[in-house]
């Protein structure tokens, strides 16, 4: 039972107030309390004390069952969960609810929960991140699905809200590919004497059409320099707490072996006695079968990070346009591709990808010179 307390304000007038027990809150488990003062009279007090009780009189009963919080059921859902997915996956995924979905809902118990708070928190998301809050709520409907199977809850709010959608901008996206012109000026901006290393691990990007981490995961016994060949069979990413790991390809047309030109051959011979002489000097033996092709001074996994600060440094010293990410190599390598004759089924093999339609939506470049060709085919054909 609340008591009024009589107090003086700042200036000496007589006032009360009261503090009562609001019981437990019925989202976070945790005791409510609320304090009133400022009345001027003890009737008042008790007045408003009176309308409070009533209040809570009214509030439904808290059943003592049934009370998982979310981030429980997050857990439950996530030690399954990694059983599905590779490390990259699931240490990626851990991070996500740690900085943007636990925040708002770990400390709720999921049965009370409601759609308006999950529409909040995807607004919220909405106006943070451009791509990303699609796939955040895709992991809270599945922590939701979770405890639907096992009857922690009658339904699953997150179903029910409205997705916001980005509007699509105006004008043309920047181009995050060169042509051949392009690339012949990027490459003349390194010098091959002085840094072999980094030619070289361009050259294969651009002309081998890898992704970043699987060139960096290459060692030498994945390079044929008899049948020209690179074989494709693992990839270097990031695991848990943001240490690099080597994974398997992320599909089965990952595994892929790699035709190769007769100069990025010797480019790639050129470096393999080049690193056999350097590393040789920093104390480390080159000649085992499992070197990588492309390493740090210690001899062991460069940055995932490295390629794209070279590549930073060489467009902003040579002031090169348009500017492109380390992955613009691989989209060059298919627009190049295309613009020699290559068929969609040639370039999909090439590339790794599991299905066409993958070659197809992300690969869409053309050169101008091909869009020249189609109108001048159509207008020979029509003849008028």
């Amino acid at each position: 039972m609340a008591t009024i307390k009589k107090y003086q304000d700042k200036d000496g007038n007589t006032r009360y107030q009261f503090q009562v027990y609001l019981g437990v809150d019925p989202q976070t488990g945790k005791k409510k309390s609320t304090r009133r003062r400022g009345f001027k009279s003890k009737s008042a007090a008790r007045i408003a004390l009176s309308r409070i009780e009533v209040e809570l009189q009214q509030e439904p009963v808290l059943p003592v069952d049934n009370n998982i919080l979310f981030v429980d059921v997050y857990h439950e859902w996530y030690d399954q969960y990694i059983n599905t997915v590779r490390e990259s996956t699931w240490a990626r995924t851990a991070g996500m609810f740690d900085n943007h979905i636990l925040p708002l809902f770990g400390n709720k118990r999921l049965r009370t929960i409601t759609v308006n708070q999950c529409q909040r928190a995807v607004n919220l998301w909405f106006k943070e991140v451009t791509y990303n809050y699609k796939r955040w709520y895709n992991y809270l409907v599945s922590v939701f699905e979770y405890g639907l199977k096992h009857g922690y809850i009658t339904h699953n709010p997150a179903r029910m809200i409205t997705m916001p959608v980005k509007p699509d901008s105006w004008g043309d996206k920047p181009d995050n590919f060169w042509d051949r012109d392009q690339l012949k000026t990027f490459f003349k901006c390194i010098d091959q004497q002085k840094e072999p290393e980094k030619y070289c691990l361009f050259r294969v990007l651009a002309f081998a059409g890898v992704r970043r981490g699987e060139c960096l995961a290459l060692t030498w016994q994945d390079i044929d320099f008899v049948h020209k060949t690179l074989r494709v069979n693992k990839t270097l990413t990031q695991g848990k707490r943001g240490k690099q790991i080597i994974q398997a390809p992320k599909t089965k047309k990952g595994r892929r072996t790699v035709s190769l030109d007769n100069t990025t051959v010797e480019i790639l011979q050129r470096w393999h006695k080049q690193q056999r002489e350097y590393y040789l000097f920093l104390g480390f033996n080159t000649l085992q079968p499992d070197q990588l092709v492309f390493a740090n001074t210690k001899n062991g996994f460069k940055s995932l990070n490295t390629p794209g600060k070279w590549l930073k440094r060489i467009i902003t010293d040579y002031h090169i346009t348009p500017s492109i990410t380390v992955h613009g190599f691989r989209h060059s390598h298919a627009s190049a591709l295309f613009a020699a004759g290559a068929t969609i089924k040639e370039v999909q093999t090439r590339l790794g990808h599991e299905d066409v339609a993958t070659t197809l939506n992300v690969y869409t470049h053309v050169t101008k010179g091909q869009n020249q060709q189609a109108a001048n085919k159509l207008a020979n054909y029509l003849g008028f």
